[in-house]
């Protein structure tokens, strides 16, 4: 287990419960009573989930959830309403804002550690389907979209297949002929160096981010952060 929780609530005897159950149950926390100190930690540190309170001195704690959906870097981390605000208004805003599930005070401690472990196993089904590179990299193998910083990139399939493979296996090298390989199989009847072509194109296409897909000289490519 060992996931970092953020937990930001300006009640400090709210923070000290939680981060008590948390660390009962093998989870790291970290607290924070205002929005600034929360965004800057993140500046540095990604936690694996937020616990997030809706009344706050310095911002709204909603206005904290579509902040952190709206970044790029922080777009996936999952989030947990917890608050003393029960109206369906405020719950339904919440969710549709982007929370992962709401909790109204007061609350049990042991339900609130139940919540907190379904949402990361639905983040860890989804995050098969999701790769992020970077920070700024996104890739969801479901839905075949490529974006960076969240406008969308388009891309050949060719060019989604090759970006794909390498990055499943980050900082592995791929040889031309394996990627060959992978994209035609037996039914290959190209050169080796149409892979050159195609990555040319895709590096273009991902702009700065076309840096992460290294050329191993002699031998192939790789993604590297």
């Amino acid at each position: 287990m060992n996931e970092l929780i953020a937990i930001v609530d300006d009640e400090v005897d709210i923070t000290d419960l939680v981060s008590l159950h948390l660390k009962k149950n093998g989870f790291r926390s970290k607290e924070f009573n205002d929005a600034h100190s929360l965004f800057t930690y993140l500046a540095h540190t990604m936690p694996d989930l937020v616990i997030l309170d809706l009344m706050l001195p310095d911002m709204d704690g909603l206005e904290i959830c579509k902040r952190l959906r709206k970044e790029s870097s922080t777009t996936q981390i999952p989030i947990i309403i917890l608050t003393a605000k029960s109206d369906d208004t405020d719950k339904i805003i919440g969710l549709e804002l982007g929370a992962d599930d709401y909790v109204t005070k007061p609350f049990s401690p042991k339900e609130l550690i139940a919540r907190v472990k379904a949402v990361l196993r639905r983040k860890q089904n989804e995050v098969i389907h999701k790769i992020t590179i970077g920070n700024i990299l996104h890739i969801d193998l479901r839905k075949y979209e490529v974006t960076i910083k969240n406008t969308k990139i388009e891309l050949t399939t060719t060019e989604f297949r090759i970006l794909k493979l390498l990055a499943e296996r980050k900082g592995w090298v791929y040889s031309r002929d394996k990627i060959l390989d992978y994209l035609w199989g037996d039914e290959k009847a190209v050169l080796d160096r149409t892979i050159d072509v195609h990555v040319k194109n895709l590096r273009e296409k991902l702009g700065t981010a076309g840096k992460f897909i290294v050329n191993v000289r002699g031998i192939g490519y790789k993604i590297q952060e």
